[in-house]
Protein backbone atom coordinates (compact mmCIF):
# COMPACT_ATOMS: atom_id res chain seq x y z
CA UNK A 1 0.00 0.00 0.00
CA UNK A 2 1.67 3.41 -0.68
CA UNK A 3 -0.20 5.45 1.59
CA UNK A 4 -2.63 4.62 5.01
CA UNK A 5 -5.50 7.62 5.91
CA UNK A 6 -6.66 6.64 9.75
CA UNK A 7 -8.93 8.93 12.00
CA UNK A 8 -10.61 8.87 15.59
CA UNK A 9 -13.43 10.92 16.74
CA UNK A 10 -12.63 13.87 17.89
CA UNK A 11 -13.62 14.64 21.69
CA UNK A 12 -16.03 16.87 22.63
CA UNK A 13 -14.13 19.45 24.92
CA UNK A 14 -17.00 20.03 27.49
CA UNK A 15 -14.90 18.25 30.29
CA UNK A 16 -11.48 16.51 30.42
CA UNK A 17 -9.76 13.22 28.95
CA UNK A 18 -10.98 10.46 30.42
CA UNK A 19 -9.98 6.29 30.04
CA UNK A 20 -12.48 5.71 27.34
CA UNK A 21 -11.41 8.74 25.32
CA UNK A 22 -7.51 7.22 26.01
CA UNK A 23 -9.16 3.74 24.84
CA UNK A 24 -9.90 4.93 21.30
CA UNK A 25 -6.68 6.75 20.92
CA UNK A 26 -4.21 4.13 21.65
CA UNK A 27 -6.03 2.15 19.56
CA UNK A 28 -5.87 4.16 16.58
CA UNK A 29 -2.19 5.03 17.37
CA UNK A 30 -1.15 1.62 17.40
CA UNK A 31 -3.26 0.78 14.32
CA UNK A 32 -0.83 3.96 12.66
CA UNK A 33 2.55 2.53 14.42
CA UNK A 34 1.47 -1.39 12.30
CA UNK A 35 0.68 0.35 9.62
CA UNK A 36 3.93 2.52 9.28
CA UNK A 37 5.79 -0.79 9.15
CA UNK A 38 4.35 -1.44 6.04
CA UNK A 39 4.10 1.28 4.14
CA UNK A 40 5.75 4.84 4.25
CA UNK A 41 3.17 7.66 4.62
CA UNK A 42 0.87 7.05 7.23
CA UNK A 43 -1.74 10.38 8.48
CA UNK A 44 -3.26 9.91 11.67
CA UNK A 45 -5.76 12.30 12.76
CA UNK A 46 -7.67 13.53 15.92
CA UNK A 47 -8.66 16.33 17.42
CA UNK A 48 -11.47 17.88 19.54
CA UNK A 49 -15.26 18.93 18.89
CA UNK A 50 -15.87 22.40 20.35
CA UNK A 51 -19.32 23.82 19.52
CA UNK A 52 -22.75 23.59 20.70
CA UNK A 53 -25.15 24.41 23.53
CA UNK A 54 -22.95 22.25 26.81
CA UNK A 55 -19.65 24.19 25.95
CA UNK A 56 -21.58 27.60 25.55
CA UNK A 57 -23.37 26.59 28.79
CA UNK A 58 -20.58 25.05 30.72
CA UNK A 59 -18.56 28.99 30.38
CA UNK A 60 -21.25 30.64 31.16
CA UNK A 61 -21.30 29.27 34.73
CA UNK A 62 -17.38 29.27 34.93
CA UNK A 63 -17.59 33.17 34.05
CA UNK A 64 -15.44 32.60 30.92
CA UNK A 65 -16.15 32.65 27.16
CA UNK A 66 -16.98 29.54 25.11
CA UNK A 67 -13.30 30.14 23.29
CA UNK A 68 -11.05 29.77 26.42
CA UNK A 69 -12.90 26.81 27.72
CA UNK A 70 -12.28 25.21 24.29
CA UNK A 71 -8.70 26.45 23.83
CA UNK A 72 -8.08 25.10 28.33
CA UNK A 73 -9.96 21.70 27.37
CA UNK A 74 -8.42 21.17 24.11
CA UNK A 75 -5.23 21.21 25.51
CA UNK A 76 -5.60 18.55 28.36
CA UNK A 77 -6.67 16.63 25.18
CA UNK A 78 -3.01 17.40 23.57
CA UNK A 79 -1.14 16.79 27.06
CA UNK A 80 -3.00 13.88 27.68
CA UNK A 81 -1.88 12.05 24.27
CA UNK A 82 1.51 13.27 24.44
CA UNK A 83 1.88 11.57 28.04
CA UNK A 84 0.21 8.51 26.10
CA UNK A 85 2.83 8.60 23.37
CA UNK A 86 -0.22 9.36 21.15
CA UNK A 87 1.64 10.10 18.00
CA UNK A 88 -1.02 11.87 15.45
CA UNK A 89 0.07 13.42 12.56
CA UNK A 90 -2.27 16.08 12.65
CA UNK A 91 -4.80 17.89 15.47
CA UNK A 92 -7.73 19.62 14.32
CA UNK A 93 -10.18 21.46 16.29
CA UNK A 94 -13.45 22.80 15.03
CA UNK A 95 -12.78 26.20 16.00
CA UNK A 96 -10.11 26.65 13.70
CA UNK A 97 -10.68 29.41 11.10
CA UNK A 98 -9.92 26.61 8.03
CA UNK A 99 -12.22 24.12 9.33
CA UNK A 100 -14.82 26.69 9.96
CA UNK A 101 -14.41 28.48 6.49
CA UNK A 102 -15.05 24.96 4.86
CA UNK A 103 -18.05 23.68 6.96
CA UNK A 104 -19.81 26.83 5.81
CA UNK A 105 -18.80 26.00 1.98
CA UNK A 106 -20.02 22.87 2.34
CA UNK A 107 -23.40 23.40 4.16
CA UNK A 108 -24.13 26.43 1.37
CA UNK A 109 -23.31 23.62 -1.52
CA UNK A 110 -26.04 21.29 -0.01
CA UNK A 111 -28.21 23.94 0.67
CA UNK A 112 -27.99 25.39 -2.86
CA UNK A 113 -27.66 21.98 -4.31
CA UNK A 114 -31.62 21.06 -2.57
CA UNK A 115 -29.95 18.60 -0.35
CA UNK A 116 -30.49 21.07 2.51
CA UNK A 117 -34.14 22.51 3.10
CA UNK A 118 -35.70 25.18 5.92
CA UNK A 119 -38.06 23.92 7.80
CA UNK A 120 -40.43 24.46 11.28
CA UNK A 121 -40.41 21.94 13.78
CA UNK A 122 -41.17 20.71 17.08
CA UNK A 123 -39.68 17.76 18.72
CA UNK A 124 -37.69 15.95 21.69
CA UNK A 125 -34.49 17.33 21.74
CA UNK A 126 -31.96 15.96 23.90
CA UNK A 127 -28.87 18.29 25.22
CA UNK A 128 -26.36 15.32 25.90
CA UNK A 129 -27.58 13.89 22.51
CA UNK A 130 -27.12 17.08 20.52
CA UNK A 131 -29.92 15.61 18.52
CA UNK A 132 -33.68 15.33 18.05
CA UNK A 133 -34.80 11.93 19.78
CA UNK A 134 -37.80 10.00 18.22
CA UNK A 135 -40.54 9.28 21.07
CA UNK A 136 -40.19 5.33 20.24
CA UNK A 137 -36.74 5.32 21.25
CA UNK A 138 -37.54 6.79 24.95
CA UNK A 139 -37.61 4.83 28.25
CA UNK A 140 -40.75 3.85 29.60
CA UNK A 141 -40.28 7.17 31.36
CA UNK A 142 -40.00 9.06 28.80
CA UNK A 143 -36.19 9.66 29.23
CA UNK A 144 -33.06 9.34 26.47
CA UNK A 145 -32.25 6.06 26.83
CA UNK A 146 -28.14 7.35 26.85
CA UNK A 147 -28.30 10.11 29.62
CA UNK A 148 -31.34 9.07 31.24
CA UNK A 149 -32.52 12.62 31.49
CA UNK A 150 -35.85 13.97 29.62
CA UNK A 151 -35.71 15.90 26.47
CA UNK A 152 -37.08 19.22 26.11
CA UNK A 153 -40.26 20.00 23.46
CA UNK A 154 -38.72 22.30 21.47
CA UNK A 155 -40.23 24.19 18.61
CA UNK A 156 -38.09 26.38 15.83
CA UNK A 157 -37.40 26.65 12.31
CA UNK A 158 -34.62 25.01 11.09
CA UNK A 159 -32.42 23.55 8.28
CA UNK A 160 -32.92 20.58 7.35
CA UNK A 161 -30.32 17.74 5.15
CA UNK A 162 -32.64 15.27 3.12
CA UNK A 163 -30.74 12.01 4.61
CA UNK A 164 -33.89 9.93 3.26
CA UNK A 165 -32.50 10.83 -0.17
CA UNK A 166 -29.95 8.82 0.13
CA UNK A 167 -31.39 5.76 2.54
CA UNK A 168 -31.75 3.60 -0.08
CA UNK A 169 -27.87 4.22 -1.32
CA UNK A 170 -26.38 3.59 2.01
CA UNK A 171 -28.30 0.30 2.48
CA UNK A 172 -27.15 -0.78 -1.18
CA UNK A 173 -23.32 -0.10 0.10
CA UNK A 174 -23.27 -1.45 3.71
CA UNK A 175 -25.14 -4.74 1.85
CA UNK A 176 -22.72 -4.79 -1.07
CA UNK A 177 -19.50 -4.38 1.10
CA UNK A 178 -19.57 -6.39 4.66
CA UNK A 179 -16.24 -5.03 5.59
CA UNK A 180 -17.34 -1.40 5.45
CA UNK A 181 -18.70 -1.66 8.65
CA UNK A 182 -16.02 -3.28 11.60
CA UNK A 183 -16.95 -5.64 13.66
CA UNK A 184 -19.24 -7.16 11.07
CA UNK A 185 -22.24 -7.94 13.16
CA UNK A 186 -22.65 -3.98 13.86
CA UNK A 187 -23.72 -4.08 10.15
CA UNK A 188 -27.08 -5.36 11.26
CA UNK A 189 -27.97 -2.65 13.90
CA UNK A 190 -27.31 -0.07 11.75
CA UNK A 191 -29.55 -1.85 8.63
CA UNK A 192 -32.51 -1.43 11.32
CA UNK A 193 -32.14 2.05 11.99
CA UNK A 194 -31.72 3.34 8.64
CA UNK A 195 -35.21 1.53 8.14
CA UNK A 196 -36.73 4.82 10.28
CA UNK A 197 -34.93 7.24 9.27
CA UNK A 198 -35.79 11.13 8.74
CA UNK A 199 -34.50 14.03 7.55
CA UNK A 200 -32.49 15.43 9.99
CA UNK A 201 -32.01 19.07 11.43
CA UNK A 202 -29.05 20.78 10.58
CA UNK A 203 -28.98 24.35 12.42
CA UNK A 204 -30.27 25.36 15.31
CA UNK A 205 -31.82 29.15 15.82
CA UNK A 206 -29.36 31.55 16.65
CA UNK A 207 -31.53 32.14 20.04
CA UNK A 208 -30.92 28.90 21.71
CA UNK A 209 -27.14 28.55 20.03
CA UNK A 210 -25.20 31.09 19.97
CA UNK A 211 -21.92 29.16 19.62
CA UNK A 212 -21.54 27.84 16.67
CA UNK A 213 -20.66 28.91 13.19
CA UNK A 214 -22.82 30.93 11.58
CA UNK A 215 -24.89 29.89 8.23
CA UNK A 216 -23.59 32.15 5.23
CA UNK A 217 -26.20 34.30 4.26
CA UNK A 218 -28.33 33.53 7.25
CA UNK A 219 -27.61 35.19 10.66
CA UNK A 220 -30.31 33.99 12.80
CA UNK A 221 -29.40 29.95 12.07
CA UNK A 222 -26.14 28.34 13.81
CA UNK A 223 -24.65 24.73 11.90
CA UNK A 224 -25.95 22.00 13.82
CA UNK A 225 -23.12 19.58 15.18
CA UNK A 226 -23.27 17.01 12.53
CA UNK A 227 -22.15 19.23 9.26
CA UNK A 228 -19.81 21.15 11.67
CA UNK A 229 -17.97 18.01 13.55
CA UNK A 230 -18.09 15.24 10.60
CA UNK A 231 -16.83 17.27 8.10
CA UNK A 232 -13.59 17.68 10.38
CA UNK A 233 -12.03 14.23 8.01
CA UNK A 234 -11.83 15.88 5.18
CA UNK A 235 -11.15 19.75 6.48
CA UNK A 236 -8.29 18.61 8.03
CA UNK A 237 -7.02 17.28 4.50
CA UNK A 238 -7.85 20.97 2.99
CA UNK A 239 -11.01 19.70 1.57
CA UNK A 240 -12.71 22.89 -0.46
CA UNK A 241 -16.09 22.46 -2.33
CA UNK A 242 -14.08 23.90 -5.72
CA UNK A 243 -10.69 23.58 -5.35
CA UNK A 244 -9.53 20.48 -2.88
CA UNK A 245 -5.71 20.48 -1.70
CA UNK A 246 -3.17 17.98 -3.22
CA UNK A 247 -2.95 16.31 0.54
CA UNK A 248 -6.90 15.72 0.11
CA UNK A 249 -6.99 14.23 -2.94
CA UNK A 250 -3.56 11.94 -1.57
CA UNK A 251 -5.57 10.33 1.28
CA UNK A 252 -9.02 10.51 1.54
CA UNK A 253 -10.84 8.31 1.08
CA UNK A 254 -9.60 7.23 5.08
CA UNK A 255 -8.64 3.56 5.13
CA UNK A 256 -9.80 3.68 8.50
CA UNK A 257 -12.23 5.74 10.96
CA UNK A 258 -12.38 4.51 14.26
CA UNK A 259 -14.96 5.90 16.17
CA UNK A 260 -17.04 4.62 19.78
CA UNK A 261 -19.99 2.10 19.09
CA UNK A 262 -22.42 5.05 20.51
CA UNK A 263 -21.83 7.07 17.72
CA UNK A 264 -21.97 4.46 14.96
CA UNK A 265 -25.10 5.47 13.62
CA UNK A 266 -23.86 9.18 12.45
CA UNK A 267 -20.44 7.89 10.94
CA UNK A 268 -22.29 5.12 8.76
CA UNK A 269 -25.34 6.86 8.15
CA UNK A 270 -24.87 10.81 8.47
CA UNK A 271 -21.73 10.68 7.28
CA UNK A 272 -21.99 8.30 4.00
CA UNK A 273 -24.86 10.59 3.27
CA UNK A 274 -23.36 13.82 3.30
CA UNK A 275 -20.29 12.65 1.35
CA UNK A 276 -22.84 11.31 -1.42
CA UNK A 277 -24.10 14.48 -1.26
CA UNK A 278 -20.70 15.83 -1.81
CA UNK A 279 -19.96 13.44 -4.60
CA UNK A 280 -17.20 11.84 -2.71
CA UNK A 281 -16.05 8.43 -2.18
CA UNK A 282 -16.99 6.94 1.68
CA UNK A 283 -14.12 5.42 4.00
CA UNK A 284 -13.07 2.12 3.16
CA UNK A 285 -13.88 0.82 6.76
CA UNK A 286 -15.55 2.59 10.27
CA UNK A 287 -14.24 0.57 13.17
CA UNK A 288 -16.97 0.44 16.19
CA UNK A 289 -14.62 -0.27 19.26
CA UNK A 290 -16.48 -1.36 22.35
CA UNK A 291 -16.64 0.82 25.60
CA UNK A 292 -14.45 0.48 29.16
CA UNK A 293 -16.04 -0.29 31.84
CA UNK A 294 -13.74 0.12 35.19
CA UNK A 295 -14.12 -2.40 37.41
CA UNK A 296 -17.00 -4.17 35.75
CA UNK A 297 -18.95 -0.85 36.02
CA UNK A 298 -20.20 1.69 33.29
CA UNK A 299 -17.94 4.54 33.90
CA UNK A 300 -20.08 7.47 35.33
CA UNK A 301 -19.71 10.76 37.63
CA UNK A 302 -21.67 9.84 39.97
CA UNK A 303 -20.38 6.73 40.81
CA UNK A 304 -17.09 8.73 41.18
CA UNK A 305 -15.24 5.77 38.53
CA UNK A 306 -14.02 8.34 35.84
CA UNK A 307 -10.21 7.67 35.60
CA UNK A 308 -8.31 10.07 34.17
CA UNK A 309 -5.41 8.75 31.44
CA UNK A 310 -3.05 9.94 33.14
CA UNK A 311 -3.54 8.88 36.54
CA UNK A 312 -3.07 5.66 36.14
CA UNK A 313 0.72 6.27 35.21
CA UNK A 314 1.02 8.62 38.20
CA UNK A 315 -0.48 6.20 40.65
CA UNK A 316 1.79 3.45 39.88
CA UNK A 317 4.69 5.31 38.71
CA UNK A 318 5.26 4.58 35.27
CA UNK A 319 8.08 6.20 33.45
CA UNK A 320 6.72 5.57 29.99
CA UNK A 321 2.79 4.77 29.31
CA UNK A 322 3.93 1.08 27.47
CA UNK A 323 2.16 -0.80 30.10
CA UNK A 324 -1.05 0.85 29.93
CA UNK A 325 -1.10 1.29 26.36
CA UNK A 326 -0.42 -2.53 25.95
CA UNK A 327 -3.13 -2.99 28.47
CA UNK A 328 -6.02 -1.07 26.99
CA UNK A 329 -5.16 -2.06 23.49
CA UNK A 330 -5.26 -6.01 24.78
CA UNK A 331 -8.31 -5.35 27.35
CA UNK A 332 -10.94 -6.61 24.43
CA UNK A 333 -11.27 -8.18 21.44
CA UNK A 334 -12.17 -6.75 18.10
CA UNK A 335 -15.15 -4.11 18.68
CA UNK A 336 -16.30 -5.70 22.12
CA UNK A 337 -16.35 -3.86 25.57
CA UNK A 338 -13.66 -4.45 27.90
CA UNK A 339 -12.60 -3.25 31.57
CA UNK A 340 -9.99 -1.60 33.47
CA UNK A 341 -8.99 -2.66 36.88
CA UNK A 342 -6.13 -1.83 38.92
CA UNK A 343 -5.35 -5.81 39.99
CA UNK A 344 -6.02 -6.76 36.66
CA UNK A 345 -3.93 -4.15 34.94
CA UNK A 346 -0.90 -5.28 37.65
CA UNK A 347 -1.46 -9.21 36.93
CA UNK A 348 -1.23 -8.89 33.45
CA UNK A 349 1.74 -6.15 32.22
CA UNK A 350 4.07 -8.18 34.95
CA UNK A 351 3.13 -11.55 33.66
CA UNK A 352 3.41 -10.43 29.78
CA UNK A 353 5.60 -7.79 29.56
CA UNK A 354 8.06 -8.55 32.60
CA UNK A 355 7.99 -12.24 33.42
CA UNK A 356 7.35 -13.30 29.79
CA UNK A 357 9.17 -10.95 27.65
CA UNK A 358 11.76 -9.09 29.69
CA UNK A 359 13.10 -11.67 31.55
CA UNK A 360 13.49 -13.89 28.63
CA UNK A 361 15.61 -10.95 27.04
CA UNK A 362 17.17 -10.25 29.98
CA UNK A 363 18.31 -13.56 30.85
CA UNK A 364 19.76 -14.81 27.70
CA UNK A 365 21.23 -11.67 27.01
CA UNK A 366 23.11 -11.62 30.84
CA UNK A 367 23.89 -15.51 29.50
CA UNK A 368 25.69 -14.51 26.53
CA UNK A 369 27.72 -12.11 28.64
CA UNK A 370 28.23 -14.77 31.58
CA UNK A 371 29.24 -17.52 29.28
CA UNK A 372 30.60 -15.44 26.18
CA UNK A 373 31.72 -12.32 27.73
CA UNK A 374 28.93 -10.92 25.17
CA UNK A 375 29.85 -12.04 22.15
CA UNK A 376 28.71 -13.96 19.10
CA UNK A 377 30.67 -16.41 17.60
CA UNK A 378 30.29 -17.11 13.88
CA UNK A 379 29.88 -21.30 14.70
CA UNK A 380 26.67 -19.91 16.71
CA UNK A 381 24.66 -18.81 13.54
CA UNK A 382 23.04 -22.11 12.81
CA UNK A 383 19.78 -23.28 11.65
CA UNK A 384 17.02 -21.58 14.15
CA UNK A 385 14.01 -23.91 14.69
CA UNK A 386 11.95 -21.05 15.88
CA UNK A 387 11.81 -19.44 12.78
CA UNK A 388 9.14 -21.03 10.78
CA UNK A 389 6.72 -20.04 14.29
CA UNK A 390 8.59 -16.63 14.29
CA UNK A 391 7.82 -15.92 10.65
CA UNK A 392 4.69 -16.93 10.66
CA UNK A 393 3.64 -14.96 13.71
CA UNK A 394 4.44 -12.14 11.79
CA UNK A 395 1.85 -12.78 8.82
CA UNK A 396 -0.65 -13.30 11.37
CA UNK A 397 -0.31 -10.40 13.32
CA UNK A 398 -0.77 -8.65 9.77
CA UNK A 399 -3.62 -10.20 9.34
CA UNK A 400 -5.31 -9.40 12.55
CA UNK A 401 -4.25 -5.79 12.14
CA UNK A 402 -6.21 -6.04 8.43
CA UNK A 403 -9.46 -6.80 10.33
CA UNK A 404 -8.31 -4.27 13.15
CA UNK A 405 -7.80 -7.05 15.79
CA UNK A 406 -5.79 -5.42 18.23
CA UNK A 407 -6.12 -7.44 21.08
CA UNK A 408 -5.84 -10.60 19.33
CA UNK A 409 -2.90 -9.63 17.68
CA UNK A 410 -1.48 -8.75 20.64
CA UNK A 411 -1.97 -12.04 22.44
CA UNK A 412 -0.66 -13.58 18.83
CA UNK A 413 2.93 -11.82 20.35
CA UNK A 414 2.34 -13.46 23.74
CA UNK A 415 2.17 -16.77 22.11
CA UNK A 416 5.81 -16.36 20.41
CA UNK A 417 7.18 -15.27 23.71
CA UNK A 418 5.86 -18.21 25.51
CA UNK A 419 7.34 -20.57 22.46
CA UNK A 420 10.39 -18.95 23.10
CA UNK A 421 10.48 -19.39 26.90
CA UNK A 422 9.56 -22.97 26.59
CA UNK A 423 12.43 -23.77 23.93
CA UNK A 424 15.04 -22.18 26.64
CA UNK A 425 13.94 -24.03 29.18
CA UNK A 426 13.72 -27.11 26.79
CA UNK A 427 17.42 -27.06 25.63
CA UNK A 428 18.51 -25.31 29.40
CA UNK A 429 21.68 -23.63 27.87
CA UNK A 430 22.86 -23.33 31.71
CA UNK A 431 22.81 -27.18 31.23
CA UNK A 432 25.08 -27.25 28.58
CA UNK A 433 27.55 -24.41 29.65
CA UNK A 434 27.90 -27.01 32.65
CA UNK A 435 28.65 -30.03 30.09
CA UNK A 436 31.12 -27.68 28.16
CA UNK A 437 29.05 -27.92 25.12
CA UNK A 438 29.61 -24.29 24.58
CA UNK A 439 28.73 -24.24 20.66
CA UNK A 440 25.27 -25.76 21.66
CA UNK A 441 24.97 -23.22 24.07
CA UNK A 442 26.03 -20.39 21.95
CA UNK A 443 23.54 -21.65 19.70
CA UNK A 444 20.29 -21.79 21.61
CA UNK A 445 20.95 -18.91 22.83
CA UNK A 446 21.64 -16.96 19.73
CA UNK A 447 18.52 -18.73 18.26
CA UNK A 448 16.41 -16.83 21.06
CA UNK A 449 17.82 -13.50 20.37
CA UNK A 450 17.28 -13.75 16.92
CA UNK A 451 13.64 -14.25 17.49
CA UNK A 452 13.70 -11.05 19.87
CA UNK A 453 14.50 -9.13 17.28
CA UNK A 454 11.04 -10.13 15.27
CA UNK A 455 9.20 -9.98 18.82
CA UNK A 456 10.83 -5.85 19.41
CA UNK A 457 9.42 -5.03 15.96
CA UNK A 458 5.69 -6.70 16.86
CA UNK A 459 5.32 -5.30 20.19
CA UNK A 460 6.59 -1.42 18.79
CA UNK A 461 3.29 -0.85 18.05
CA UNK A 462 2.06 -1.23 21.43
CA UNK A 463 5.07 -0.79 23.60
CA UNK A 464 7.13 1.84 21.43
CA UNK A 465 9.71 2.40 24.52
CA UNK A 466 10.41 -1.09 25.38
CA UNK A 467 10.59 -1.82 21.97
CA UNK A 468 13.49 0.61 21.22
CA UNK A 469 14.93 -0.53 24.64
CA UNK A 470 15.16 -4.15 23.16
CA UNK A 471 16.23 -3.11 20.08
CA UNK A 472 19.10 -1.16 21.50
CA UNK A 473 20.42 -4.01 23.51
CA UNK A 474 19.86 -6.60 20.49
CA UNK A 475 21.87 -3.90 18.00
CA UNK A 476 18.63 -4.46 15.45
CA UNK A 477 17.13 -1.98 13.46
CA UNK A 478 13.44 -0.90 14.65
CA UNK A 479 13.03 0.70 11.44
CA UNK A 480 12.54 -2.68 9.46
CA UNK A 481 9.77 -3.04 7.36
CA UNK A 482 7.40 -6.15 8.40
CA UNK A 483 7.67 -7.87 5.12
CA UNK A 484 11.70 -7.45 5.54
CA UNK A 485 11.73 -9.28 8.87
CA UNK A 486 14.05 -12.23 8.72
CA UNK A 487 15.53 -14.52 11.41
CA UNK A 488 19.26 -13.63 10.49
CA UNK A 489 19.44 -10.14 12.85
CA UNK A 490 21.72 -10.91 15.06
CA UNK A 491 25.40 -9.71 13.83
CA UNK A 492 28.98 -11.62 14.96
CA UNK A 493 30.81 -10.19 17.03
CA UNK A 494 30.76 -8.36 20.52
CA UNK A 495 27.01 -7.99 20.96
CA UNK A 496 27.19 -6.47 24.48
CA UNK A 497 28.61 -5.84 28.02
CA UNK A 498 27.53 -6.35 31.39
CA UNK A 499 26.56 -2.92 32.34
CA UNK A 500 24.61 -2.31 28.93
CA UNK A 501 22.27 -4.79 30.15
CA UNK A 502 19.21 -2.90 31.66
CA UNK A 503 15.57 -4.51 31.99
CA UNK A 504 13.51 -2.90 29.72
CA UNK A 505 10.25 -3.33 31.87
CA UNK A 506 10.60 -3.62 36.07
CA UNK A 507 7.57 -5.38 37.30
CA UNK A 508 4.49 -3.00 38.68
CA UNK A 509 4.72 -3.83 42.41
CA UNK A 510 2.90 -0.37 43.25
CA UNK A 511 0.03 -0.29 45.70
CA UNK A 512 -0.44 3.29 45.49
CA UNK A 513 -3.58 2.91 42.80
CA UNK A 514 -6.34 1.90 45.49
CA UNK A 515 -9.50 4.00 45.34
CA UNK A 516 -8.87 7.18 47.00
CA UNK A 517 -5.81 7.67 44.02
CA UNK A 518 -8.29 7.83 41.38
CA UNK A 519 -8.82 11.50 39.64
Amino acid sequence: MDKFYLTTAIDYVNGAPHIGHAYEKILTDIIARHFSQRCDDVFFLTGTDEHGIKIQKTAAEKGITPKELCDENAQKFKDAWKALDVDYTKFIRTTDQEHEKIVQKIFDKLLKQGDIYKHSYEGLYCQGCECFLNPKDLTEDGLCPDHLKKPEVVSEENYFFKLTKYKDAIIKHIKENPGFIVPEFRANEVLNQLEDIQDISVSRAKSNVQWGIDVLGDSEQSIYVWIDALSNYITALGYDTENPSETFKKYWPANVQVIGKDILKFHSIYWPAFLMALDLPLPKQILAHGWITIDESKMSKSLGNVISPTSVLEAFELEYPDAFRYYMASSAPCGRDGNYSDDDFKEKVNAHLANSMGNLLNRTLSMIVKYFDGEVKPEFKDENPLTKKALGTVQIVKNHFDNYEIAEAAQEIISLVDTVNKYVQDNAPWTLAKEEKMTECGQVLVNVLEIMCIISALIYPYCPNIAREMARQLSFDLSTKLDDLTCDNIKTGKLISKDEIKPVFLRVDSELADKTSKK
